[in-house]
């Protein structure tokens, strides 16, 4: 048996490590790329990545890229060389949209239109998944393995990687108990943990609901301002405890509490949205700028869970139907759409006016 970590572990390595501020070893099959999140990075960590030479790059997701007036020459993402003169606060205001109002002239900025893009398209991805702004700096680098070695840093194979990080990962179930609540005294959570080192995910179960019978159930991803806080910029408290209440009236259920904050980017991104919201940008303007996309989340977890615990269909309370798309393309037959239609007030109207005609949620 072999005490090496595999690359899964490595990934999961190398998500700590750019929260960290360290650096991380992309490995191609011609070249190597040292990359840093733009986010954590700091002073020292900047000028030792000039002191290598080379011309690093800046890599921006094209949703940035756009609001920067940035060209954007490769699809999905842009690569920008980086400054001689750039200091790290230029930098941070490439990749935080703050003060992106008070200071609308980043540049001018000059986009590479020539080399490989997969390092930048790699780098943004693991900087998503490590819930960081999409925004990260590159260095090509020779030997990168005896680099990474030398250094300490993770060194990750890349095509590997990318196609790994398309993947869901495996869930599997850790424990469950009873748990009395509110909406209904014959409750059970279940816990279940992925192979990745992601979050863990929560299925609350409602009574005894059969198996061989379309489960009355929700997709709900977690909200800690609106499930824990009550706060009015959403209606995600009122769906849980609804969905719940159905659930309790109805004597059997389950509510999946999925770990995608902010539509999978994260509290801290969230909250920088909430801070565009209010000024003036709506939700999926604040994701734009932000460098994401309107919604980040893996509803792929939903479909794994419900398989897990031996359900094959659902009555979804949803007013999403790209959650019923998705539950459907991974094997979980929707056999009615339940609307949830709670928790409008006058601070989150033009909130849900977005999901409508931006989203297509049914409102």
């Amino acid at each position: 048996m072999s005490f090496r970590p595999d690359l899964i572990d490595l990934l999961s390595r190398a998500r700590g490590d750019l929260r960290l501020g360290l650096g991380v070893v992309l490995a191609g099959p011609r070249t190597c790329h040292l990359m840093l999140a733009i986010e954590t990075l700091g002073p020292d960590r900047l000028a030792a990545l000039r002191a290598l030479g080379g011309q690093p790059e800046i890599a921006l997701t094209a949703r940035r890229a756009e609001t920067l007036k940035a060209r954007v020459y490769d699809g999905d993402v842009a690569r920008l060389p980086l400054p001689d003169e750039a200091d790290l606060s230029w930098l941070v205001g490439l990749a935080d949209p703050a003060d992106d109002l008070m200071r609308p002239m980043k540049g001018p900025l000059r986009a590479l239109r020539d080399g490989d893009a997969e390092p930048a398209r790699l780098a943004l991805k693991l900087a998503k998944t490590a819930r960081l702004l999409p925004a990260a700096l590159l260095l090509e680098i020779p030997e990168g393995h005896r680099f990474a070695a030398e250094t300490g840093l993770t060194l990750i194979d890349a095509p590997r990687a990318a196609e790994i990080l398309t993947r869901s990962s495996p869930l599997h179930p850790v424990v469950n108990a009873r748990v009395p609540m509110e909406a209904a005294e014959a409750g059970r959570l279940h816990v279940f943990r992925p192979e990745d080192g992601g979050p863990e995910h929560y299925a609350v179960e409602i009574g005894r609901p059969p198996r061989d019978e379309p489960v009355l159930a929700r997709l709900h991803s977690a909200c800690f301002t609106g499930d824990v806080l009550g706060s009015l910029k959403c209606d995600c408290g009122p769906q849980l405890h609804g969905a719940l209440e159905q659930m309790g009236e109805a004597g059997a259920g389950v509510l999946l509490y999925l770990n995608q904050e902010g539509r999978g980017i994260g509290l801290a991104n969230k909250m920088r949205a909430y801070s565009l919201q209010d000024q003036g940008f709506d939700t999926v303007e604040a994701n734009h700028r932000l460098g994401f996309e309107d919604d980040e989340r893996d509803f792929r977890l939903g479909a794994a869970l419900l398989a897990q615990m031996g359900f094959r269909a659902a009555r979804l309370l949803t007013n999403n139907p790209a959650k019923i798309a998705m539950l459907e393309k991974n094997g979980i037959a929707v056999t009615e759409r339940v609307p949830l239609q709670v928790g409008r007030n006058r601070h989150n109207a033009a909130y849900l006016a977005t999901k409508a005609r931006k989203s297509g949620h049914l409102l």
